[in-house]
Formats: C-alpha cells, structure tokens, sequence
C-alpha cells in the first residue's frame, strides 16, 4: 500500500459523522491536491476492508457522486441518518456540512 493510500484512508477514516468531505479535499489532506480521481479508486477499492465510512465522500459540487441506483439510495439513506440534509437532487450544502479537519489532524 502506497504512502498516499494509507493516509487517504486515514482521513476518510476520520470524517465525523454528520459531516462529509469532498474528494479533492481528502486528496489535498493525503498529500496529492490533484489527486481526487485516485481517492475515487482508493474508495471504491478499500472501503469494505477498512470499514471507511465511504456515504460521507462527495464530489466537490456536494453531490452524491454515485449514479443512479441502490448505491445513491444507500449514501443518501446514510447520511440522513446521520442528521445531512440531502436534497431531493442529491445535493448536500458544503456550507454547512463540510468537515474541514485541523491541519495536523
């Protein structure tokens, strides 16, 4: 497992719940700022092993970045549960629901 791996799991590991990051943030915590498009295959590959709360990764327009389908349904399911409001377009405001981790976190 690469440095950036382990530390993209790391702060995906870490996300509050209630909150949620975007990838490209995760990918500027992991060390790589153009890095989001691996932090999508990190997700995908990984969270089951690592038991990574993957429903509170979104895009950086704070969609719900999964297509249609029973995937969607489950982050929004999740995240509902864990008090965000998700919009009926599958929209989450980063306002108010961005975790912006401290630097050394």
């Amino acid at each position: 497992m690469t440095p950036f791996t382990q530390q993209v799991i790391a702060v995906i590991a870490n996300i509050p719940s209630g909150t949620v990051m975007t990838y490209g943030q995760i990918a500027a915590q992991a060390g790589s700022p153009r890095g989001a498009r691996q932090v999508v295959r990190i997700l995908h590959s990984m969270s089951e092993k690592h038991g990574l709360p993957w429903h509170r990764v979104i895009n950086g327009k704070g969609e719900i970045a999964i297509g249609d389908g029973e995937g969607r349904y489950m982050q929004r399911v999740l995240l509902e549960g864990e008090g965000v409001y998700v919009s009926p377009a599958g929209t989450i405001d980063l306002g108010e629901y961005r975790f912006e981790p401290e630097p050394n976190d």
